[in-house]
């Protein structure tokens, strides 16, 4: 259980909840991510990049119908990254640190 910085910027931990979601070996158009949160393709193919050097998620580019498709999978070692990431954040969450009051 870790918390980890790379997950933690809210889109990208958006993005890794949204496939952790799903079913291991099934992923999520690049459009269909876009969409969902509300961002430019820049913007989501900026995260999909720092979540793939990570090594968190697996992009796969394929033509479907003659029209290119990205399709984009969480890695194993990124939902074992996202769960220990939720593991920390609950973690704070039960524990916040005890603070002396006022002052």
């Amino acid at each position: 259980m870790s918390f980890d910085s790379t997950i933690h910027q809210p889109n990208r931990l958006r993005i890794m909840s949204a496939l952790c979601a799903l079913p291991e070996g099934i992923g999520a158009s690049f459009s269909d991510l876009r969409d969902v949160l509300s961002v430019t393709d820049g913007n989501i193919g900026a995260h999909l990049q720092k979540l793939r050097d990570a090594g968190y998620v697996e992009v796969t580019k394929r033509f479907v119908d003659e029209k290119p498709r990205t399709l984009v999978t969480a890695a194993a070692a990124g939902r074992r990254a996202f769960l220990g990431h939720v593991l920390a954040l609950q973690e704070i969450i039960r524990n916040p640190p005890e603070l002396a009051g006022p002052a």
